[in-house]
């Protein structure tokens, strides 16, 4: 076969994909139980067999060539299909040990269902392990596609023949605000005025919706569906912060009379956490909605199909 060893020993690959998951000799060497003089011992064999430097040292540890790069998918697909031919022999609490799952989402879905979905897996498929990834409607595709993740959640960006998607459910929008703080206008200070309005506060007015500062989550710029209907009805807020992080929300709020308008699960999640108030939106914002999504191959690793389905028996909705 072209002079292919194919006697190979597949324990250099795993140091390969430790090397490119860890980006670091060190952390690879951890993660594999070996030393560290092992790892750079498969790595060298590694690079005669692919003619590639494969890694590159930078001051954040090493780098995967172009190369690498290529050959992390084909590797790691290799690697699983032999876990999975193991895993039949071995007893049901060890089917998936040392086996992870690689999820995308944007961090507000993350903090709303990643803890419950990672106890469903648990009980499930004990041993497996959840990386999440940070993705968005308009990288998505690209991800799957490039197998940077194995699954994703996201609200779009999934309608392409070469993704199996399905619905989950449909999101909304909500205010977030902090309720110590009086609204821009309100004269009356002092720590017994703050209390009040805490219990006080249960909705905003349209007017006190604009008058106020918003910080808007953004994969970029400083316009957002909000600012789409807010203009229909003849009104415009001022965006005076722009963030691609939900989990950002309670340090830009706290402590200012700013509001912020995300979807509902998000919202709530980081209510929960923080002390901030969540409001219904004062303005008729569009549903939007849920869908997870997979390549269309990758069923048959019965790692990504058993998360799949934990992930679509939560149907996690909006509210």
């Amino acid at each position: 076969m072209n002079g292919i060893d194919i006697g190979f020993d597949l324990n250099v690959l795993r140091v390969f994909e430790a090397l490119h998951e860890e980006g670091s000799a060190t952390r690879a060497a951890l993660r594999l139980g070996v030393t560290q003089s092992a790892v750079s011992a498969a790595l060298a064999r590694l690079r005669r067999v692919y003619g590639d430097p494969l890694f590159t040292r930078t001051g954040r540890g090493l780098a995967p060539t172009l190369r690498a790069q290529e050959l992390k998918p084909v590797i790691s697909e290799a690697l699983n299909k032999c876990r999975e031919s193991l895993a039949l022999g071995a007893a049901p609490a060890a089917r998936y040990q040392g086996r992870s799952v690689v999820i995308g989402m944007s961090d507000d879905f993350e903090m709303a269902w990643g803890p419950t979905l990672l106890r469903a897996v648990a009980r499930r498929a004990p041993g497996l392990r959840l990386a999440f990834r940070q993705t968005h409607s308009q990288i998505v595709a690209e991800m799957l596609m490039g197998r940077e993740i194995d699954l994703a959640i996201t609200a779009g960006g999934l309608a392409t023949r070469w993704l199996s998607h399905e619905a989950l459910g449909e999101g909304g929008y909500a205010c977030l605000i902090d309720p110590e703080v009086p609204p821009p206008g309100d004269a009356a200070p002092g720590r017994a005025r703050s209390r009040a309005r805490k219990s006080a506060v249960r909705s905003l007015s349209v007017a006190e919706y604009v008058r106020r500062d918003h910080v808007l989550v953004s994969s970029g710029g400083f316009i957002g569906v909000v600012d789409e209907v807010l203009a229909a009805a003849g009104h415009k807020r001022r965006v005076i912060a722009s963030t691609t992080h939900f989990a950002a929300l309670p340090h830009w709020l706290k402590g200012t009379p700013a509001v912020a308008t995300l979807p509902a699960h998000a919202a709530h999640a980081i209510a929960q956490m923080s002390g901030l108030q969540v409001l219904p939106c004062p303005v008729v914002m569009p549903r939007f909605a849920i869908e997870l999504g997979w390549r269309t191959d990758a069923l048959r690793d019965s790692a990504i199909a058993d998360v799949r389905a934990v992930v679509a028996s939560l149907r996690p909705a909006g509210r």
